[in-house]
């Protein structure tokens, strides 16, 4: 059985650690209300311009080429994996890195694959595991803003324009809710028209538009911007999921903390206790003895 010292050591760790992790369950709620505004706003814009986008490309006749929607035998391909830059968020990033892994197993297996990790531990755990990452943009999660997220999905884009990947998957976090995030493969490249006769708004279609400039240039402007805007948004739901799993880890660390207390407190309790009655015993021994 431990000393009362090496107890009261244990007891005074697990508090100290109960402290980190309930500043850190404060920090990622705070991050997470304004990740969750950022994905409140980001959602209806993203979903709009591509259904504006979906419906006006239905009406084009079938001579209209988009080099960004152009299906090729699919030899070379390009994985973007989103993880976070830190630990200590449960599940988060092994969920990422196992969908990543079972990908390029399966799917893509014998394909030449490149990954292109998007924070530190994706990266991390790839090349523990022998895979070529690209982790020239490893740290975009330091400053998620659009300007720093247009750069990558031009990077990937002019990849696959220049024939250097076939085909351009997203691995992600899709944020649901504090306690859940889905993990979400997403094809980016090429595009995937999900226009059908059931989804097209036929208010849409039946409108008549004036387009200024013609329709052809304001489609092959509206192309690239709602690519940009559809990667921005897959990092920004990412983010959302990384500070709501570290929430709900650190919340479960606390409370696992408070168990652990518990214990420690019951355990000193009753060795004071047994010490106590050993000390007690031995003065009424001793006093017995100098009577005798």
């Amino acid at each position: 059985m431990a000393s009362l010292k090496e107890v009261r050591g244990r007891i005074q760790s697990v508090r100290t650690t109960q402290q980190m992790t309930k500043a850190m369950k404060m920090v990622a709620a705070a991050k997470l209300r304004r990740a969750q505004d950022s994905i409140v706003k980001i959602r209806p814009y993203s979903e709009k311009l591509k259904g504006i986008l979906d419906n006006i490309t239905a009406t084009l006749d079938s001579s209209f080429h988009n080099p960004l929607s152009e299906e090729r035998p699919v030899e070379k391909v390009l994985v973007v994996m989103l993880t976070s830059d830190r630990g200590l968020a449960g599940a988060f990033n092994a969920n990422i890195g196992k969908a990543v892994v079972n990908l390029l197993e399966s799917k893509y297996k014998g394909m030449q694959v490149d990954v292109l990790t998007l924070g530190k531990k994706g990266n991390d755990f790839m090349q523990r595991r022998g895979y070529k990452t690209l982790d020239q943009f490893v740290t975009i999660f330091s400053r998620l803003d659009f300007d720093n997220v247009r750069k990558v999905a031009e990077y990937v884009m002019n990849g696959f324009l220049a024939g250097t990947y076939d085909k351009v998957e997203i691995v992600y976090n899709e944020f649901k809710n504090v306690a859940t995030q889905i993990v979400k493969t997403y094809q980016f490249l090429p595009i995937v028209q999900e226009t059908t006769e059931e989804n097209v708004d036929d208010r849409t279609l039946n409108t008549d538009y004036i387009f200024e400039p013609s329709k052809i240039e304001l489609i092959q402007e509206l192309i690239p911007k709602t690519l940009k805007i559809q990667f921005y948004k897959a990092l920004l739901e990412s983010n959302a999921s990384e500070n709501g799993a570290r929430m709900t880890a650190m919340d479960k660390a606390t409370d696992n903390a408070s168990e652990l207390l518990k214990e420690l407190r019951l355990s000193y309790n009753r060795g004071r206790q047994a010490a106590i009655t050993t000390e007690i015993l031995e003065i009424v021994g001793g006093a017995e003895a100098l009577k005798g």
